[in-house]
């Protein structure tokens, strides 16, 4: 992690130290690596890096023996300028594991060079280098890299082979030459982001299914946590090796206790820490020194304190990863993992958790409790269970990583306090769903806010941008920790509904209404029932109704609410739909009142969820359902509009920057050439001062034109007289523009222009916003009261795929009357779609760009006219999912 700018001690670096180049990486076996620009009193650790090498090693690295590095040659390496000369080390313990380095040939070209050490082939540091070197690079302005290799150095040519680019080979005089562009492609990222998955996947994997474990801070005391956390591990009976370490005693709980960390028999793979907060971090060097691969901090007394522990929080990390370990916590409620091969309950729960196919995170502890309770109380297996506490490590983007890959998972439960990189967040979760459905809690009802102890950027992102988020991840949202086990309990043990067509069979008239009503405001079709069977209906009574039920091929999902006169009778009931849904190819749930999770009669076979009331039934089954359909669907291919000149944007952008570093707000010409870069039409409007300026202009673009204030709070205010529609002729031109500065001017409105009447159709607005948290998130509503009082807005979060787009237009409420609402003509909805794509590009590729406002987009019957923008520019500060592997702290 990034430890601060470090001023280079010599004189002849020109360039300030690049601090934001470095990073904390995952490596191929899961282990973490620290990344960052080569400094000048790295020449010892180089030297020792070098003598370590082998003479074949060397010899491919500079063509020639050089068993050691000259004096010249070690200060050449270590001193660059960070522009022309660029060098990275990739250090664990602050030794160096790779040096990969890059030297400008050309303006827009480097030559590039990597040396890995021999111990750490296979570990996937030239892949990480590269990344980073390349990224270093385009900021620098080089777009380029060649490289010269020997040709049975087939394992550097593999790293360039295999980082995703078009790479070009020429063999001459023994030599291999490679060159290629180091632009991201879609390749390019997509070997990254596979790379990244298994890496973390493998890093998690190392935490959960440990080999060996240690507690330190393990207490004969009772009541201590160190003591309760021992109890939990001997009465979950670890499967692997289980160490305490205690200052004096010799055994803790029949446990041999060790005095030091430094004598317990090697390997370790998982550290438990629970001792103060000031000591966590004597233990964490000891933990290095020993290799342990992991730990869990269940300490408090960090960033939930305030800025003295958030700084021994950060030294924390710093320590772990620069030592090639992964941390949970700190203020962690632990880790468990319910696996019989296994069974690791690191946690303060009393009882190792049922084993299942459910996995849990959670980021508060006191959640954690009830998270586990509720399990247990629902019979409700799990597969793994991780409490992140603060968050400063591993996080649910980890977590996620590793259940893609866990085949002893199916479904994923989140309760999120924060989110940290919800960039990251929305494509893990959007790949990982189409697989497993991923169930996410989300505290904070009002704003996306963080939380004591949570270090997460400022977001100005509403709720709704988040559930949006959620939605196009393909994620179930739901309110509340009981919501979270009514939708597990069903897409653990049922079949995903094909469609919204449901029966509802219940035992009382009033009791059927009750179900059917609920089906209907969740927006499932009733097709079949409500069917109301007696109070008093037996047993098989029930059976030939359900019979019925799932035999109509209409009916894509059974509700049956059921109820009992008399226990007895219930357990019947159940068995009888036991039995009868075994067979079905539908999903089911019940209803049995007062009741919830696995009923003992309908465990038996294929599970069927009960409910205590039909609503919560009802609307478990809506959410399953909803995730069926985003499931089922072909969300397309990424959004890629013809005729996009990126780098004209760029380079306009820039120019305009470089003369105003704090941000500026775009005329309309600067606004119309941005936008012409990604093809999107900005109507002329033409400024006027004079009623004669006015009717010139009109004449020059054609009547019918609008005459329209330009002050922001009149801008598109036709109540306010802000806008003058439709005007025909010079002469009501004229009378108009007098009327209107008279009008407006006392109201600071003087300032008017003209514009060509536009084709009739409906007012839309598109925005953009580059948010410090999210990055671009772009919305779309319909002008007017829609937007401006009700707040009927769609957002989604760039990149979009085709299907985003085109549902960004069609959730919004106002949305009918793009589609001949009330005998109206409909919309070119398609030229909506090109729109929304090109401004979704254009605010992903251009950070800079902190709002763009285009109001109103009207869609007529053909075509979609630009007839206004507010553009602000303002310097990147760069976003969370920065474009290259690197660990976030929390």
């Amino acid at each position: 992690m990034p430890t601060g700018p470090v001023p280079p001690p010599e004189d002849d670096v020109p360039v300030a130290y690049p601090a934001h180049w470095e990073a904390d990486v995952v490596l191929r076996d899961g282990g973490t690596a620290h990344m960052r620009p080569i400094r000048p009193d790295d020449a010892e650790a180089l030297q020792r890096f070098h003598l370590a090498q082998s003479p074949e090693s060397i010899y491919l690295r500079f063509f020639a023996p050089m068993p050691r590095l000259s004096d010249k040659d070690l200060h050449r390496f270590t001193h660059v300028d960070h522009l022309d000369r660029v060098a990275f080390v990739c250090t664990v313990g602050g030794e160096i594991l790779g040096v990969g380095r890059y030297d400008r040939t050309e303006p827009t070209e480097a030559e590039v060079a990597f040396n890995i050490s021999d111990h750490h082939h296979g570990r996937g540091l030239g892949s990480v280098l590269l990344e980073h070197l390349a990224a270093a690079a385009r900021e620098n302005g080089v777009h380029r890299f060649v490289a010269e290799v020997l040709p049975q150095n087939r394992k550097m040519m593999g790293v360039f082979r295999d980082a995703g680019y078009e790479v070009k080979h020429a063999f001459d005089d023994g030599v291999i030459s490679l060159e290629f562009d180091i632009d991201p492609t879609e390749r390019s990222l997509a070997v990254m982001e596979s790379r990244e998955h298994r890496a973390e996947a493998r890093s998690v994997h190392a935490l959960l299914n440990p080999r060996s474990v240690v507690l330190v801070g393990a207490s004969r005391h009772e009541g201590t946590v160190g003591h309760k956390l021992l109890m939990d591990m001997l009465a979950a009976d670890f499967t692997g090796a289980l160490h305490v370490v205690h200052p004096e005693a010799d055994a803790v709980l029949g446990v041999p206790a060790f005095r030091r960390l430094a004598d317990v028999p090697p390997p370790v793979d998982l550290a438990i820490i629970a001792v103060p907060a000031a000591a966590v971090l004597e233990v964490v060097d000891e933990c290095a020194a020993v290799g342990v691969r992991g730990l869990v901090v269940v300490s408090a007394g960090f960033a939930e304190t305030g800025p003295e522990g958030l700084e021994r929080q950060r030294a924390l990390v710093r320590v772990a990863r620069e030592h090639g370990m992964r941390v949970v916590g700190p203020n962690s409620w632990g880790v468990i993992n319910a696996d019989p091969g296994v069974r690791l309950n690191v946690s303060l729960a009393s009882v190792l958790p049922t084993s299942g196919r459910f996995g849990l995170f959670s980021q508060s502890g006191a959640i954690s409790v009830s998270v586990l309770d509720v399990a247990q109380q629902r019979g409700v297996g799990l597969s793994t269970f991780v409490s992140a506490g603060n968050r400063a490590d591993v996080s649910g983007n980890d977590c996620m990583q590793y259940w893609e890959e866990d085949p002893g998972t199916d479904v994923v439960g989140l309760y999120l306090e924060s989110v940290g990189n919800p960039r990251k967040f929305s494509r893990i979760a959007r790949r990982l769903s189409r697989t497993k459905p991923v169930i996410v809690v989300k505290s904070g009802a009002s704003r996306f806010s963080a939380t004591p102890g949570h270090a997460v950027r400022p977001s100005r992102v509403p709720k709704a941008g988040f559930n949006a988020l959620l939605r196009q991840s393909g994620c179930i949202r739901v309110d509340n920790v009981r919501q979270l086990f009514d939708v597990a309990q069903l897409v653990l043990h049922q079949p995903l509904p094909s469609g919204s067509c449901v029966a509802v069979v219940a035992n009382s008239e009033a009791l059927a209404a009750l179900t059917a009503d609920a089906c209907v405001a969740r927006k499932l079709d009733v097709v079949h029932g409500p069917v109301a069977l007696p109070t008093l209906a037996g047993p098989e009574d029930f059976r030939t109704a359900l019979e019925a039920a799932f035999a109509d091929e209409h009916v894509d999902a059974v509700v049956t609410a059921f109820m009992p006169p008399v226990a007895t009778h219930a357990a019947e009931v159940a068995r009888v739909l036991a039995e009868t849904s075994a067979t079905a190819s539908i999903p089911v749930v019940a209803s049995f009142l007062g009741m919830s999770g696995i009923h003992e009669q309908l465990s038996a076979g294929r599970v069927v969820p009960t409910y205590p009331t039909p609503e919560e039934a009802v609307r478990a089954l809506a959410a399953a359902t909803k995730y069926g359909q985003w499931r089922r669907r072909d969300a397309g291919p990424r959004v890629d509009p013809p005729g996009l000149d990126v780098e004209g944007a760029r380079t306009f952008v820039d120019a305009l920057l470089a003369l105003n570093p704090e941000g500026l707000e775009l005329s309309q010409p600067q606004a119309a050439t941005l936008l012409a870069c990604y093809g999107v039409r900005l109507w002329p409007s033409v400024p006027v001062t004079t009623a004669e300026e006015a009717v010139a202009a009109a004449l020059e673009v054609g009547f019918p034109v609008a005459l329209k204030a330009t002050a922001p709070h009149l801008r598109h205010r036709v109540d306010l007289g802000g806008v003058r529609l439709d005007i025909a002729s010079v002469g009501e031109l004229s009378e108009t523009f007098v009327r209107m500065r008279d009008t407006l001017g006392p109201l600071g409105g003087e300032d008017l222009v003209v514009q060509a009447m536009a084709p009739t159709g409906v007012a839309c607005v598109v925005r953009s916003a580059e948010d410090p948290l999210f990055g671009p998130v772009v919305s779309f509503g319909l002008a007017g009261d829609a937007t401006a009082l009700l707040g009927d807005w769609a957002h989604r979060i760039p990149p979009l795929c085709e299907q985003d787009v085109v549902d960004l237009v069609r959730t919004v409420k106002a949305a009918p009357k793009l589609f001949g609402h009330r005998g109206a003509g409909e919309a070119d909805v398609d030229a909506l779609h090109d729109v929304l794509a090109r401004v979704s590009c254009l605010a992903l590729d251009v950070p800079e760009i902190a709002e763009l406002d285009l109001n109103p987009v009207v869609a007529a019957d053909r075509g979609a006219a630009v007839l206004g923008a507010t553009i602000r520019l303002a310097p990147d500060e760069g976003r969370t999912d920065a474009g290259v592997r690197e660990l976030t702290t929390g």
